[in-house]
């Protein structure tokens, strides 16, 4: 089964992944460290906006082209980085129209060579919580990040989850849901993941 963990920066993917693989097993694909372009994106976002998103668009289409192959956990998915992260960024004027265009035409070629996640987790958390989380992990890079560009991706994501995305979807709440510090959280979450195996092993006729 491929499972996408998807939500906003600092909402926990990397976190729920790992607790997922120790009591789930499975493959587990993590973002890419070490983006060449991630210090100078925060930086300067309108200079090097259409380089962060490419690279993370190469990364995203060679996690999906192996997830075929092994199955198991993707943190976020390459729909994600098109529609939310360089859509935002172009509605704010930090990528032009002529980069965001250049990109789709990338993302459209790429989307249709690698598979859907059969079950998407969304966690889903407002913008003091997201804070907070960014904050304790302490990334140089993300202390000066500016809120309403983390507000904006966040009313994107809510927007895409409820209107646009249709393939299926867990919804864990992470401003009442800490599953971190609350062990029961995640036993709920791969309860609600194994019915959601036999459901795709077992479809209603």
């Amino acid at each position: 089964m491929y499972i996408a963990i998807s939500g906003n920066i600092g909402s926990g993917k990397t976190s729920l992944t790992e607790m997922l693989t120790d009591r789930l097993g499975g493959t587990a694909l993590f973002e890419e460290t070490g983006n060449p372009y991630i210090a100078d994106f925060y930086e300067d976002m309108n200079r090097w906006a259409f380089n962060f998103q490419v690279y993370f668009l190469g990364c995203r289409m060679k996690q999906g082209l192996k997830i075929k192959e092994t199955k198991g956990y993707v943190i976020r998915t390459i729909y994600e980085d098109a529609h939310i992260f360089a859509g935002n960024l172009h509605e704010m004027g930090l990528m032009s129209s002529r980069d965001f265009n250049t990109y789709m035409k990338i993302f459209d070629l790429s989307a249709n060579l690698i598979p859907t996640p059969d079950l998407l987790i969304y966690l889903r958390g407002g913008v003091p919580t997201l804070v907070s989380q960014i904050l304790k992990r302490g990334r140089s890079y993300e202390m000066n990040i500016d809120l309403d560009y983390l507000e904006r991706l966040n009313n994107r994501y809510n927007d895409w989850i409820d209107n646009i995305y249709r393939g299926r979807v867990l919804t864990v709440n992470i401003d009442s849901e800490d599953f971190v510090l609350n062990p029961a959280i995640v036993d709920d979450i791969v309860q609600r993941i194994k019915e959601a195996e036999t459901s795709a092993a077992h479809p209603a006729r």
